[in-house]
């Protein structure tokens, strides 16, 4: 009993050894913004199981990264109980626990860009005003960002509130994509999800903070959702949302230059304005909405873009070689990252802010 005693001790020291010295990227403390939780519209969590589901939201790759979460219930709205509930107790524990005076970084999936574009935009005055000292934020690592909407959260709104049209084909993308049909009692953070109220809610915010944007193109609902969404998409958010983009239109690449599978070659229909210090930088064809934030290899990766200065000592940066492809004169050439054909895209992420 005494060894084993020994050992087990031994093992949560090491355990929580490991997850000390992995709670920070490039030396800066981490905090996790996760997405939107379908089955949280019905079942209404409570703060704990709130706390619960966010550690699972992670739990694949994240979540012994990290210093912080913010968790949030995707029944509430975000300038709402989010806000007041949510996220300002977390602000004053970052903030008096000084836990982002040398700088940190949010790591935000889907919804989760939107949620931390409102701190962006409130958390210095919100801390100001409480005597508090405000939030050093050096970036965002914004993983199938939606914080330009999705056109998904329009059509399931109205749905619930039986002010749209409604046929088997929309029926099948909202019930894979949230698990469910949404009633007037249900929706909650979808309402802020709605292209035109996303876009709207903190759209520049004061705080200059660079967010590096990753983005995938594949989907885990076989294309029905895709039907409902400009452009190409993830399965979830158009790449409007994704890439960053000023505006909603039907993108196919968040590059002028490369395509989502990394061919290289004019994109006509490629994202060339963007909002203020939004920067695509990886893009795949073959990880989706929910894979971006996984540990397991889907694919290729390209970048959209090499190259981010976070700080004027630090930056991030991504190496790619150009491929050539084909046979004969049916060549063509392709960019991919280097280190995609054995890691997913997060690890990547990680192991380049390190």
């Amino acid at each position: 009993m005494t060894r084993f005693k020994t050992l087990l001790t031994a093992a949560i020291f090491s355990s929580l050894v490991s997850v000390s010295a992995n709670a920070a990227i490039g030396g800066y403390p981490v905090v996790l913004v996760h997405g939107l939780q379908p089955d949280n519209l019905a079942s209404r969590p409570n703060a704990n199981q709130v706390a619960v589901n966010g550690e699972a939201y992670w739990s694949e790759f994240w979540a012994n990264r990290a210093e912080v979460r913010i968790d949030w219930p995707s029944q509430e709205r975000i300038a709402g109980r989010i806000a007041t509930d949510y996220i300002w107790p977390k602000l004053q524990q970052l903030s008096r626990n000084n836990t982002c005076n040398p700088g940190c970084i949010f790591v935000t999936h889907s919804t989760g860009d939107l949620v931390t574009r409102y701190i962006l935009d409130n958390q210095a005055l919100w801390l100001q005003n409480a005597g508090l000292r405000p939030l050093n934020i050096v970036a965002t690592l914004d993983f199938a960002g939606a914080g330009g909407g999705s056109e998904l959260a329009d059509l399931a709104v109205n749905v619930a509130t039986g002010s749209g049209l409604f046929d088997r084909a929309l029926q099948l993308a909202l019930s894979l994509w949230l698990g469910q049909m949404p009633n007037a009692n249900n929706v909650g953070v979808l309402n802020d999800l709605r292209v035109n109220t996303a876009r709207q809610l903190a759209a520049f915010p004061d705080s200059r903070v660079p967010r590096l944007r990753f983005v995938g193109a594949a989907s885990d609902f076989l294309g029905a959702t895709g039907l409902f969404l400009p452009g190409t998409d993830d399965g979830v958010v158009a790449s409007h949302s994704s890439c960053g983009a000023s505006s909603v239109g039907s993108f196919e690449s968040c590059s002028r230059a490369v395509a989502f599978d990394g061919k290289i070659t004019s994109q006509s229909r490629g994202v060339s304005n963007f909002m203020p210090l939004h920067y695509p930088m990886l893009m795949s064809d073959a990880y989706s909405h929910s894979a971006v934030i996984g540990q397991q290899r889907k694919g290729a990766i390209t970048v959209a873009r090499n190259s981010v200065n976070l700080t004027a000592q630090s930056a991030v940066r991504f190496n790619s070689t150009d491929q050539t492809r084909g046979w004969w004169i049916f060549t063509s050439r392709y960019r991919v990252v280097n280190g995609s054909e054995r890691q997913a895209m997060s690890p990547l992420v990680y192991q380049a802010v390190n």
